[in-house]
């Protein structure tokens, strides 16, 4: 069997490459081929296009790069012609993946859609697509299956990835040692985003509110988790470009960091959800250019953009958006919630809320298959079943 994957972002690199385990277990003789980023490839998929060459942030954005997009875009849909795999799974991503749903199911290849695009907050009107050119819509959150059930797509829940796992051991020492760490002082962790573009965005801000830090005394260890889609050298030279004096230590885990840090500061994103699950209380971040905020402000559908709100129903940790997104406001932000204040304290249990929702009973069950292995059942089935 032959199985066409299609991730374009750091999160979806890790599901697709979960996802190629998963089938494996299921039908060992499976190849995989597509686009995905460096664990996709380390787990045996025949990269066609690298996730990097097409991870553009924002509706303005893509139109410069959109010559180059659409290159990819087409050699990836005739690999898929050349070699017409038995199925393709596509992976969130929906500005390129839903045009290459339509080009698939074209092509007479079944498409099965592994972690929804959040059209239930913004373009829900994308939902008419998923329906005609999706054959099973499988998705990661609770409320993602009542939507889709309303619209008439065949949709199933398995539960997210990141909250399936038991939280990983993290030993401060070591951590430190690791890292060149200083263990007895606080450690705050930042999270500029998984792509070239909202690092460029969002870094310099981060970097400015830690500077007004330090100018006012704070002593903290800076750790910034270095996203699978970049590198740390680049990010060395983002970090040089902004001319901060502030010491920061690029680590790996991401979900470690925060866990051992006092507080962070993530892009808004699947970041926020690994945030939520590692307890820390943080603050969510993001900056677009201002024509893409101006055109997506008038599709959205909702009033927030941070998941961990979207899934307790209300605010529970701060957004500062675009022109909220200032150093003056990271740092009043941070310094309601590093010290041990009733903020801090709410927030911790408002997380712990979250991370109960994410990990519902049946999936806290001892012998319950991991959410992707699900997934990769449920495709299966589908093909079997046709």
């Amino acid at each position: 069997m032959q199985i066409l994957l299609s991730a374009g972002e750091a999160s979806g690199d890790t599901y697709g490459a979960q996802m190629i385990d998963a089938l494996r277990q299921l039908a060992p003789d499976t190849s995989f081929f597509g686009m995905g980023g460096e664990k996709m490839q380390a787990s045996g998929c025949d990269l066609q296009v690298h996730a990097n060459e097409v991870a553009v942030v924002g509706l303005a954005e893509v139109v410069k790069h959109l010559p180059a997009i659409r290159r990819k875009f087409k050699h990836l849909v005739a690999e898929a012609a050349r070699r017409k795999p038995d199925a393709a799974i596509l992976i969130d991503f929906p500005d390129f993946n839903l045009r290459l749903a339509r080009e698939l199911h074209q092509l007479g290849i079944p498409v099965f859609y592994f972690v929804s695009p959040q059209i239930w907050a913004w373009r829900t009107g994308r939902v008419k697509q998923i329906k005609k050119y999706v054959r099973r819509m499988i998705v990661i959150f609770p409320f993602e299956q009542e939507f889709y059930r309303r619209h008439g797509v065949e949709v199933s829940y398995v539960g997210h990835p990141l909250a399936h796992p038991l939280p990983p051991q993290a030993s401060r020492p070591a951590f430190a040692a690791q890292y060149s760490l200083d263990p007895a002082k606080e450690w705050i962790a930042l999270l500029p985003g998984s792509r070239k573009k909202e690092v460029r965005l969002n870094l310099p801000v981060i970097l400015k509110a830690a500077a007004v830090l330090q100018r006012e005394g704070a002593d903290f260890e800076y750790v910034l988790p270095v996203a699978s889609t970049l590198n740390k050298e680049w990010m060395r030279e983002q970090i040089a470009a902004s001319s901060s004096k502030v010491n920061i230590k690029l680590v790996e885990n991401a979900m470690v960091a925060m866990m051992l840090a006092q507080a962070s500061v993530v892009a808004s994103g699947t970041a926020t959800v690994e945030a939520a699950l590692s307890g820390t209380p943080f603050v969510v971040v993001y900056r677009v250019a201002p024509l893409t905020y101006l055109l997506g402000r008038r599709l959205l559908s909702l009033d927030t953009f941070a998941m961990p709100n979207l899934i307790a129903g209300r605010k529970v940790v701060t957004e500062l958006i675009q022109g909220d997104f200032t150093p003056a406001a990271v740092v009043r932000e941070l310094k309601a919630i590093i010290p041990d204040t009733p903020a801090r304290r709410q927030m911790q249990a408002d997380l712990r809320e979250v991370r109960n929702r994410l990990r519902e009973e049946r999936f806290r069950e001892s012998g319950m298959d991991a959410p992707v292995l699900t997934a990769a059942r449920e495709i299966m089935a589908a093909l079997r079943a046709s």
